[in-house]
């Protein structure tokens, strides 16, 4: 396996899904959207002389369902501010300590010091 030193490393859980795929599913929305429309002024239409009071609510949501079916629609590409970031950056590799530098000092004493098994 090859390392690269100072590459980036993406997620690819955070990255977008395809243009063709956001227009499609913002079609979808919007053909969904007004095909309750299309049932709801149909319905207000139907029972305007039968059940006044639903037939209002149904216009209403018949008149209203336009601008949200727009609004939903045109709610495509912004980045959903939950998901992580879609950069990792690549871990930091703990650099090794110098070795302790031996005073001359010290050496002078280490080789004045008789050792005690040196005499057995």
């Amino acid at each position: 396996m090859r390392k690269r030193s100072g590459a980036e490393v993406f997620r690819i859980t955070g990255a977008r899904q395809g243009l063709a795929e956001d227009v499609r599913g913002r079609q979808r929305r919007y053909v969904i959207s007004m095909s309750v429309r299309t049932v709801s002024v149909v319905l207000a239409a139907v029972l305007w002389n039968v059940e006044r009071p639903v037939a209002v609510v149904a216009l209403v949501l018949g008149a209203l369902l336009p601008y949200v079916a727009v609004v939903i629609a045109n709610a495509g590409r912004e980045s959903p501010p939950s998901l992580p970031s879609t950069f990792v950056p690549a871990p930091v590799r703990p650099a090794l300590e110098a070795a302790p530098v031996a005073r001359p000092a010290d050496s002078d004493r280490a080789r004045s010091t008789p050792d005690p098994q040196e005499h057995s």
